[in-house]
């Protein structure tokens, strides 16, 4: 199995991201977990999946000269993408009501980048999902933002929690994906190694 394969690796996930911890932990590949604060801005001109590639590669830059000759390292980058512009973590309560009124009754895609880098190469690929919401309610907006403070999350909301169990009509892609990791693409880039 890939933990066999890749067992000459230390893997190193650079994410404090709960979500992204326990889906590469599903994979059965042992790894282990540093951060670094790295500042989240991308140019302008940048669009869709050019956004999410351009961070998930910045996040691994303070990373790379210390990488050693067995060490993978993984970051990633998650936005949702909805009229033509990018929807990341909302700033404050205010933000976050936007952002799901813009999704409400509506669809967006969510888009997710991965980027594998070892002190010989780097890759990175990413993955689209759309994602149908129907029309959402005040009163359902203010009570998941105040129960579940989704200021963690891109678009404000986690597809794993309430607002996506009654508010999701459709999804055309990956859920995984969704949930800011689109496993089974990281899987198909480690088998290759």
């Amino acid at each position: 199995m890939l933990s066999t394969k890749l067992s000459k690796y230390s893997i190193i996930l650079a994410s404090n991201s709960p979500r992204r911890q326990e889906l590469i932990k599903s994979l059965d590949i042992p790894f282990s977990i540093k951060t670094k604060e790295v500042e989240e801005i991308y140019p302008k001109e940048l669009k869709h999946s050019e956004i999410t590639d351009f961070l998930a590669d910045l996040k691994a830059t303070p990373f790379k000269k210390e990488l050693k000759e067995n060490e993978l390292l993984i970051t990633s980058d998650t936005i949702v993408w909805i009229n033509k512009r990018a929807l990341g973590k909302p700033k404050n309560y205010e933000e976050a009501f936007q952002m799901l009124k813009e999704i409400s009754n509506n669809k967006h895609e969510v888009i997710t980048s991965i980027c594998i880098t070892s002190k010989s190469f780097q890759k990175t690929v990413n993955d689209t999902t759309i994602v149908n919401f129907r029309e959402l309610s005040d009163e359902e907006i203010n009570y998941y933002i105040n129960t579940y403070k989704p200021f963690d999350k891109a678009g404000a909301y986690g597809i794993q929690e309430w607002i996506g169990k009654i508010g999701i009509t459709k999804i055309e892609g990956s859920y995984f994906n969704v949930m800011g990791f689109p496993i089974h693409k990281l899987y198909k880039e480690l088998s290759k190694l």
